[in-house]
């Protein structure tokens, strides 16, 4: 893949997402994908045959691809192709893989407290809490300015969030106390868990670094990982029967189906739940009971 040869399609792959307003890293993610198909065809992607693109997500699937990286390159060629070279055509040959629904993994109660208290330090404590007391996702929690804490309403603004929403999240009497421990401490002036440098904020790897270590200090045996206080907020919310469409708009999805997963873990949920067949007259005959 030769600079003179890809440089003038990425460009123009480049202005067609900047028009579009894509996030940077969604840009990133689209270039790379283009340049792993060119890699593969072995010239100009602009020169693909419908056979060329089956032949690419084949081989994806081939070498162990996993679905949702496989979804991205089809959405990046997609893209490519329908917009930048105007060949809306070539999108009908790529195929969206269905990726398989898993039951999230989530900590119990006593588990969260073990990992918390764990946190290698004041700050990663705060910021943890963050995740589990507030159901946020990681990118949300470590873009956390100290002006979105509003204490008088007990909330957090999360800016710009997955689909590129704002939206609002629980703060609870317990973080808001955290964070202002944490806040006593360093006295952040933007980004409330700023990173090494003080003008960037705390990177999503530095936070999933801190969750690993956490866990294996509290000797928690189930692979953690950041989104796993997500889950958990959701599911011990829901075991506390906190209505379903409560938890969605606090986690800020779009749609129920996806909060409607956490049913499949709400242990609590399910147990409480009595079966018709109990609301029936009882089946088994008494002991005393003489035959007919």
């Amino acid at each position: 893949m030769t600079e003179t040869a890809v440089s003038p399609l990425r460009r123009r792959m480049i202005e067609d997402m900047t028009v579009r307003n894509f996030l940077e890293k969604t840009r990133n993610d689209y270039i790379r994908h283009v340049k792993a198909f060119t890699a593969f065809l072995g010239r100009s992607p602009d020169t693909a045959a419908p056979e060329d693109l089956r032949r690419f997500q084949l081989h994806l699937t081939e070498i162990g691809v996993q679905p949702p990286s496989i979804n991205g390159a089809v959405a990046a060629l997609r893209f490519f192709f329908a917009v930048t070279l105007d060949r809306a055509e070539m999108a009908r040959h790529l195929t969206f893989v269905r990726e398989p629904r898993r039951v999230p993994l989530v900590l119990s109660p006593e588990e969260v407290v073990r990992l918390l208290e764990a946190a290698p330090g004041p700050k990663y404590k705060a910021a943890l809490s963050a995740a589990y007391g507030a159901g946020l996702r990681v990118s949300e929690v470590v873009s956390l300015k100290v002006s979105d804490i509003d204490s008088k309403r007990m909330l957090l603004r999360i800016e710009q969030g997955k689909g590129r929403k704002d939206r609002h999240a629980m703060l609870s009497p317990q973080l808001l106390e955290l964070l202002r421990d944490w806040w006593r401490i360093a006295r952040p002036q933007v980004w409330l868990f700023p990173g090494q440098n003080p003008v960037n904020h705390l990177t999503t790897r530095q936070f999933t670094r801190a969750v690993h270590a956490a866990a294996q200090q509290a000797e928690i045996a189930k692979r953690v990982t950041p989104h796993t206080l997500r889950h958990s907020f959701a599911t011990h919310l829901l075991e506390h029967n906190i209505d379903i469409r409560v938890i969605q708009v606090l986690l800020g999805h779009a749609k129920l189906d996806t909060t409607a997963l956490y049913t499949r873990v709400a242990t609590n949920t399910i147990r409480a739940v009595m079966s018709p067949l109990d609301r029936l007259q009882p089946l088994r005959r008494r002991v005393d009971e003489p035959p007919a």
